[in-house]
């Protein structure tokens, strides 16, 4: 049974992660909105130099599967200048066309894997594909508030079941991959995530309320997915974080997981309202 002196260095410690993540959110956030601003080839360059260096982080997690770097970044940047200068059918043929372009550079390696091409696909279907739908998203008309939207939903979603689950949290929502994670943390991440979206709406008269909810509850049920999804890959890899470019709080992936998820169903359920 925990003392009471315990209790409060434990509400110490969860202030000060609190504190770091904003400290670290703020400046990360303001470059997002340059960078979502600005939309054209400085978005898809940013997009670009954030997805290497999470394909670089997710290849560091598994050193000795000797994933295929370069067939990871070509496929990447093929899947970023398809989405801006083709769209989506050019995102499926740069998809189709990085299989065989990673095999042969797969045949090139000193010791060619199932393992380097399984790990290399991975990076261009989980990193390449969602940030190609980053990319599709902002071309789209209102394409700078449909990505905010997006990025809005994420981070209401991750910071409600921060705190929702520091406060309320007992029940384990996926012990064996994320002990820390709880359903009343998800539930609570829920509610934020379509409340931040539709709250965001009311500023976009082009956004209606219901198609703001919709695209709510969408971002609310994939975005948690995308992190359990991250959590899953670094607790195989036996790793505590991704990266260490945000210090103490870990890398990109560590920080755009549920991103990686939500940009996608934001895009398809736009599309589907188009």
């Amino acid at each position: 049974m925990s003392t009471p002196r315990a209790r409060r260095h434990a509400r110490r410690n969860q202030r000060s992660e609190l504190l770091g993540r904003i400290l670290i959110a703020v400046p990360a956030l303001f470059l997002a909105l340059a960078l979502i601003g600005s939309g054209g080839l400085v978005f898809v360059i940013g997009v670009l130099v954030v997805g290497v260096i999470g394909m670089h982080e997710l290849f560091a997690m598994y050193p000795r599967a000797h994933p295929v770097r370069l067939a990871g970044f070509l496929s990447l940047a093929g899947l970023l200048l398809g989405a801006y200068y083709g769209g989506p059918s050019a995102v499926l043929l740069a998809a189709v066309a990085s299989l065989p372009v990673l095999f042969l550079l797969t045949l090139l390696q000193e010791r060619p894997r199932a393992g380097a091409l399984g790990l290399t696909l991975l990076a261009i279907f989980w990193i390449g594909l969602a940030l190609a739908h980053a990319v599709l998203l902002r071309d789209r008309s209102h394409g700078g508030g449909l990505v905010l939207d997006v990025l809005i939903g994420t981070l209401a979603s991750d910071t409600g079941a921060y705190i929702g689950g520091h406060l309320f949290g007992e029940h384990a929502l996926a012990p064996r991959i994320s002990p820390g994670k709880t359903v009343e943390g998800l539930l609570i991440g829920m509610i934020c995530a379509v409340g931040g979206v539709w709250l965001a709406g009311r500023f976009q008269e082009w956004l209606p309320s219901e198609h703001a909810l919709v695209l709510g509850v969408g971002i609310a049920a994939l975005a948690p997915l995308g992190d359990l999804f991250e959590s899953f890959i670094k607790r195989d890899a036996h790793v505590k974080d991704s990266g260490r470019i945000f210090g103490p709080h870990g890398g990109v992936l560590d920080r755009l997981d549920a991103l990686m998820f939500a940009l996608v169903v934001g895009y398809y359920i736009w599309q589907a309202y188009a």
